[in-house]
């Protein structure tokens, strides 16, 4: 079954502000569009699931809107201003996770947290590592947020998988973002560490309101954790609900016969 691009499906109403609007971005390499016409926007203190098969396009879309690559068509808004146009000092508000945790592999957990600040310092203390006392304690209260005071002086590339995540998160939480993009934060991890990950975005989400924008294959992650889910197809958004609105209909919407997608242990209702 292919998805069908028509769908009438939409979310309720805003309640919060905007922090990220998405108007008809379309994104093409070499003559072959990856997405095509999407549009979204995202409010203040949601917690966004992005679903897809492989090959849909989420990836794209995520470095498009973290202005890491540049749309073919449409434009990304935060706070009313384009990613690409706005200061450095301004590139703060968006805080992005990787997948593979970016981080630099020789400095310590504190040193790549410290990263986060750059945005609110002299360039000159950014390149020499001269951060303030007050820049520190934060980073190391972010640390601790995370779990991981106790390895603050640790290199980076000596802890496991799910603590280098956690100091990415941490490194994003030092930003004191607006909206927080995870591409696929969880798909290297085991389900524990995992979900100890989506705990943690769930938590920044919900106590400091930052809106987070979060990319799984894993269909009961995003029933677990999100408010809303979107679903992209052939480069498309085929869904856009609440997640209690988010059923076999849905689901078909995105992965055509139900067998693209990892449902892990959700059951639908009938």
């Amino acid at each position: 079954m292919t998805p069908d691009a028509g769908f009438s499906e939409t979310p309720l109403p805003p309640t919060s502000p905007t922090i990220l609007h998405v108007e008809g971005l379309c994104k093409s390499f070499g003559g072959r569009t990856i997405i095509k016409d999407v549009s979204f926007n995202i409010q203040e203190g949601e917690f966004v699931a992005v679903l897809g098969p492989s090959g849909a396009g989420k990836t794209t879309l995520f470095r498009c809107m973290a202005s890491l690559i540049a749309p073919s068509q449409g434009r990304v808004v935060v706070f009313d201003t384009c990613p690409r146009d706005i200061k450095t000092r301004k590139r703060r508000q968006i805080a992005v996770v990787f997948q593979q945790f970016n981080l630099i592999g020789r400095r310590s957990a504190l040193g790549n947290v410290l990263a986060g600040r750059l945005g609110y310092v002299p360039a000159w203390r950014g390149l020499t590592g001269h951060f303030s006392r007050d820049d520190r304690l934060w980073a190391l209260q972010c640390l601790d947020r995370v779990g991981l005071l106790a390895h603050s002086e640790r290199r980076a590339d000596t802890l496991s998988g799910g603590q280098q995540q956690r100091v990415a998160i941490a490194r994003a939480i030092a930003q004191r973002p607006a909206i927080v993009l995870a591409d696929e934060p969880v798909a290297s991890l085991d389900p524990q560490t995992g979900r100890s990950v989506l705990d943690l975005l769930r938590g920044i989400c919900e106590n400091e309101r930052v809106a987070v924008v979060c990319s799984l294959h894993q269909v009961h992650l995003a029933r677990a954790y999100a408010d809303r889910v979107i679903g992209l197809a052939n480069g498309n958004v085929v869904t856009d609900v609440r997640v209690a609105a988010f059923d076999k209909t849905s689901f078909n919407r995105i992965y055509g016969d139900a067998s693209g997608g990892d449902l892990g242990s959700v059951d639908f209702a009938e």
